[in-house]
């Protein structure tokens, strides 16, 4: 009896030691429904010459991404932006925003669509958009919504708290991730100073939040996320949200919502903080950092988004 005792434990010990050593199946990718399965020819609005062409979708994108990032950069970060930017402009040209604002898939303009600049491509950006080419990311058969930001202030933040964006679940952002780009990055990313005017200020809180704060005497910070993001502030009277705030204002001169400081002094607005952009999906400066590291694309992008699949979708 005694040692049938043994056997049954050896066996249950066994059984566990064996399923902790085997790795859980991953499912297969599920398709996309209605996704190209050869590369597509998309309509594009041309901003600066307001006219709108044909280009095929991989030469189009050729020029984003030598738009969207230093193309003097690692290929492996920019194969890794071609991934993201790619899946980005399919996820909008489903969506058909452009469409409603142009009648084309795609537009120049950075406010409605992506960066564009075919100037400045080179043979780097060239190798990095051949070598992922089809690539998009993909979760539960559709694409995501493929943020990226230049610097996340070396921590990421979810949709809700960098973008204050609630309409859908982006459950695949990963928040919380650290990166380390703030060790390579320029130094106005490390650390810069805003000064807005109040006058400039009251004006943007009314077109946000539909209310006049009024006389501003103080600016507080009143709420922040897991990141350390700011979310809300008090502005005189007025609670309004960090990341819209940040819009309304400029986001090339407040460069993000981790902010360390934040108070009115001489007829000001001052702002202080870390960080370039809202911290949401791919970091360019970690992936910078990451690509310097040895990381593949796919490794930087499975990096910043949890529980997805690269998907091919074209040869």
């Amino acid at each position: 009896m005694r040692y049938l005792k043994v056997i049954i434990v050896l066996i249950i010990v066994f059984a566990l030691v064996w399923g902790c050593a085997r790795a859980p199946e991953r499912k297969p990718a599920e398709p996309v429904p209605g996704a190209p399965d050869r590369e597509p020819t998309i309509s594009l609005f041309v901003k600066e010459q307001g006219v709108k062409k044909d280009i095929k979708l991989e030469e189009y994108l050729a020029g984003v991404v030598a738009a969207e990032m230093e193309p003097t950069w690692p290929v492996n970060a920019l194969a890794a932006q071609a991934i993201v930017a790619r899946t980005y402009t399919m996820y909008n040209i489903r969506s058909g925003r452009v469409k409603k604002l142009h009648g084309t898939d795609a537009s120049t303009d950075v406010q409605e669509f992506q960066a564009y600049d075919p100037t400045r491509i080179n043979d780097n950006v060239r190798k990095a958009v051949e070598a992922t080419r089809g690539e998009v990311i993909t979760s539960r058969g559709n694409y995501v919504k493929g943020w990226f930001s230049a610097c996340d202030g070396g921590i990421s933040a979810s949709a809700q708290e960098g973008l204050a964006y609630f309409k859908e679940p982006t459950k695949y952002i990963k928040a919380g991730a650290r990166d380390g780009c703030l060790s390579i990055t320029v130094p106005e990313n490390r650390q810069w100073k805003a000064e807005v005017p109040l006058e400039r200020l009251r004006a943007a809180v009314q077109e946000i939040s539909g209310t006049d704060p009024g006389n501003i005497e103080a600016v507080k910070i009143v709420e922040r996320g897991p990141s350390g993001r700011t979310t809300k502030l008090q502005v005189g009277s007025a609670t309004v949200s960090g990341p819209q705030l940040r819009l309304a204002l400029g986001s090339e001169e407040v460069r993000s919502m981790l902010l360390s400081r934040a108070e009115v002094q001489g007829g000001n607005l001052v702002l202080e903080g870390k960080g370039f952009g809202h911290g949401v999906g791919l970091c360019q400066w970690g992936a910078n950092k990451m690509a310097r590291d040895g990381k593949s694309p796919e490794e930087i992008v499975a990096f910043y988004y949890r529980d997805v699949d690269i998907q091919k979708l074209w040869d």
